[in-house]
């Protein structure tokens, strides 16, 4: 358990670690070329996947910080209110991030026309809008959030029913709640940043984006290990 807990934290810090030069390399404008670790020297455009991937993990990353924030006052379980903190606080920093290269991009954070999800596409290629730099609309269509269950805005996110009932429970049962809760919202996020990873055409998103991922693998396994020790297991 403390090995999983200790492998979950290094990812975590390293995705921050991410977040931080890929804040830093935006802002100095940095080269693009083989191997650089700036962005490009034209912004991403409108529809594009880094502004797409921008705008929706912000939204999704929202979702975590408010269930982490619940559960804390929930439950008096230390292993899960550190787990809760440490989420909250990695992804209230992410959402920072990219929320700010949206502003460096001069992009809007919401887009009432876009789906979410949208940048996706089917089959790891972009079916949105355009060539992903032009600011018009494409022909193509995207897949919006498919895959999402109903009555959530995107696949692992929780419903308004299930964040209400989060909010009654207490101990145990918050606890095992929360953990199948985030387990859920972690597997849509963690194929949402592979999706950028292999998309995204600017380096600092890229390499945050790749953060992300080891840093939500590594807390999916302790929170298995978390519902074991409770009785309880990930849902289907």
């Amino acid at each position: 358990m403390s090995r999983t807990y200790w492998a979950a934290g290094a990812a975590v810090g390293a995705a921050l670690l991410f977040a931080v030069g890929a804040t830093v390399a935006t802002a100095s404008g940095g080269d693009s070329g083989a191997g650089g670790s700036g962005t490009s020297s034209r912004a991403p455009g409108l529809y594009s996947p880094d502004a797409g991937f921008a705008r929706d993990m912000a939204v999704h990353h929202q979702q975590a910080v408010e269930m982490s924030f619940v559960v804390r006052d929930r439950t008096k379980d230390e292993a899960v209110r550190g787990l809760a903190y440490d989420i909250a606080n990695t992804q209230a920093n992410q959402r920072g991030m990219l929320l700010g290269w949206l502003d460096l991009w001069g992009l809007p954070k919401v887009l009432a026309d876009e789906p979410p999800m949208s940048w996706m596409g089917t089959g790891g290629e972009h079916a949105g809008h355009g060539d992903g730099h032009g600011d018009g609309h494409g022909s193509g269509g995207g897949t919006g959030a498919q895959g999402a269950k109903p009555g959530a805005l995107m696949p692992g996110m929780a419903t308004k029913e299930e964040l209400a009932r989060l909010a009654t429970l207490d101990g145990r049962e918050a606890e095992v709640f929360y953990l199948q809760l985030m387990s859920d919202h972690h597997k849509g996020g963690v194929a949402m940043a592979q999706g950028c990873a292999t998309q995204c055409e600017t380096p600092p998103e890229r390499a945050l984006a790749q953060g992300m991922v080891a840093a939500q693998q590594s807390e999916l396994t302790l929170m298995a290990d978390m519902l074991t020790q409770r009785g309880a297991a990930p849902r289907a």
